[in-house]
């Protein structure tokens, strides 16, 4: 559902961001669809637009309405040294393309783990140290956007176009700093429950390989705690029971070319 920017003023979301500005950080509330929640059984609901008036429009995209089969595959996080390697891996094995959604600070770290392993792969901005941006006025949110934009580009070669803020958070100075710097937000619309299925691997894998729609953008990660490793060890099966499916793999960018609507003027 589309939110105007006039209408996010009069909710008062937008005022608090710029009280903000001159007052520190505030707490912002999360900007969801009515009726959605963010984290509604685990992963977010549908939606898939918000506009703004002040530089044309920014899109927030938790899906792509689409009846083709296609997924994207998303990683969050890193790189890190525990399994970025071992989803690369996989990825290659099977021939996947994926998007990660990368953290400035880990990939200055760690930029020798996908040096070379990007090829087919897409690389969005993850925040530089993975704050909760929702609670940082709009200069503070440009400067964790726009450090880790230069530190993918310096070690990638890439110029990121897709936010995807920690948390899934959404506050009005994240809507505001992103549209500034020409970033599409994304989100995703099924995720990973690993600590779930800790002790029923299969259950994971049936659950994405069965749950998965035309459109939907999964999340994962390649870095954290040890349960993510119920979802990147299983990888591989979950990607040939949705090619059985008849499903094919694209970035997140391909999905939305897909079936990205068309902006909404002011």
């Amino acid at each position: 559902m589309p939110l105007s920017r006039r209408s996010l003023l009069r909710g008062g979301l937008l005022a608090a961001a710029g009280a903000a500005v001159g007052a520190g950080a505030v707490a912002v509330p999360e900007l969801f669809p009515p009726g959605h929640l963010p984290f509604n059984g685990g992963y977010a609901a549908a939606a898939d637009r918000t506009d703004m008036e002040h530089h044309g429009e920014i899109d927030a995209t938790w899906y792509v309405e689409t009846t083709e089969p296609v997924v994207a595959f998303t990683f969050d996080d890193g790189p890190g040294p525990n399994w970025t390697s071992m989803v690369l891996d996989v990825l290659d094995e099977y021939q996947v393309p994926a998007t990660f959604f990368m953290v400035g600070q880990n990939l200055a770290a760690h930029a020798d783990l996908v040096k070379g392993r990007l090829d087919r792969h897409e690389v969005g901005n993850h925040s530089w140290s993975h704050p909760d941006l929702a609670m940082l006025d709009e200069a503070g949110v440009a400067e964790q956007i726009g450090r880790a934009h230069d530190t993918i580009r310096r070690y990638t070669g890439r110029e990121p176009r897709l936010l995807r803020p920690p948390y899934g958070h959404l506050g009005g100075s994240t809507l505001l700093a992103a549209d500034r710097h020409g970033y599409d937000l994304v989100l995703w619309s099924r995720q990973m429950h690993e600590s779930a299925y800790l002790h029923n691997e299969a259950g994971q894998v049936s659950e994405i390989v069965n749950g998965v729609s035309p459109g939907q953008i999964v999340l994962a990660h390649d870095v954290g705690a040890a349960e993510r490793l119920v979802a990147i060890k299983h990888l591989g099966e979950m990607f040939a029971g949705l090619r059985q499916r008849g499903f094919r793999f694209v970035t997140v960018s391909e999905l939305l070319a897909l079936g990205r609507p068309k902006g909404i003027s002011p």
